[in-house]
């Protein structure tokens, strides 16, 4: 069976940058599409792709989508290498089908909720939310994963925003850090252009 293509919201004129957003666990990339429409910009495509069903170990082989496998919420739990390599391939598909629709790669933000992945390259930005009452991944967890991150990648280039009386969820205050987020990464280089061209 193939893929379903992801939901998108496009661009209310052409097209110059592109987010692709990763849904959770158990979810689909509709919802967060939606979300993405409340802070559409002119220039920004919105891609919201769906994960794939299958069974998930932690929820007693439920199908449900997901990105890999997950064994336990564990911080050192085994992780489903296969299965993040194959949505790594797949997120790595979209990217380059932006790339040949004229979208340069410095203008592609990845972004997710809850199950996401991380790039190699060094220099990337990070903006990771987490909520302090998530009940499903715990506060630790997300402080456990920042810290990693700041030794895969350029630690400057990452922000951690927590929210005190947040659970496994987004709230208002997330998605105006992640509007805020957007525009200065994206607009940056908008900036840079014109300041090397005068």
């Amino acid at each position: 069976m193939s893929a379903l293509l992801p939901a998108i919201v496009p661009a209310a004129c052409r097209a110059t940058a592109a987010v692709i957003f990763l849904h959770g666990l158990g979810d689909t990339g509709h919802g967060w599409a939606e979300a993405m429409a409340g802070i559409r910009t002119p220039y920004i495509k919105y891609i919201c792709p769906h994960a794939p069903v299958m069974p998930v170990t932690l929820n007693m082989n439920m199908a449900m989508p997901s990105w890999f496998d997950i064994v336990s919420l564990h911080p050192h739990a085994e992780e489903d290498e296969t299965g993040i390599k194959r949505a790594a391939e797949s997120i790595k598909a979209l990217i380059d089908q932006e790339v040949k629709n004229g979208i340069p790669s410095h203008r592609i933000v990845l972004g997710g909720f809850s199950q996401s992945m991380i790039s190699r390259n060094k220099d990337i930005s990070v903006l990771q939310c987490h909520g302090e009452a998530d009940p499903l991944v715990p506060f630790i967890v997300g402080c456990l994963t920042v810290e990693k991150l700041k030794v895969m990648l350029n630690p400057s280039n990452i922000t951690f925003k927590t929210y005190s009386k947040m659970p496994h969820s987004a709230c208002l205050e997330v998605c105006i850090n992640q509007g805020c987020f957007l525009f200065i990464y994206i607009y940056k280089y908008i900036a840079i252009l014109l300041f090397r061209i005068q």
